[in-house]
């Protein structure tokens, strides 16, 4: 209740909204990439790309 008027909020429930807000963008970004990630590996595998190969490649890139 002190922190959000700080950061120009008119209480606490519409502080709450943005961070709420904040972490399902968050979360949908980041489930957005993986599965762009799991469509290009699907492609890698189509054109004939070894797993074995695609495995190593992504362990490597962390």
């Amino acid at each position: 209740k002190r922190i959000a008027p700080q950061l120009g909020f008119s209480g606490y429930q519409p502080l709450i909204r943005a961070y709420i807000g904040q972490g399902l963008r968050q979360d949908l970004a980041r489930l957005e990439g993986q599965l762009n990630v799991e469509k290009f590996i699907n492609s890698l595998r189509k054109h004939g790309v070894d797993k074995t190969t695609i495995d190593e490649a992504i362990s490597e890139a962390g």
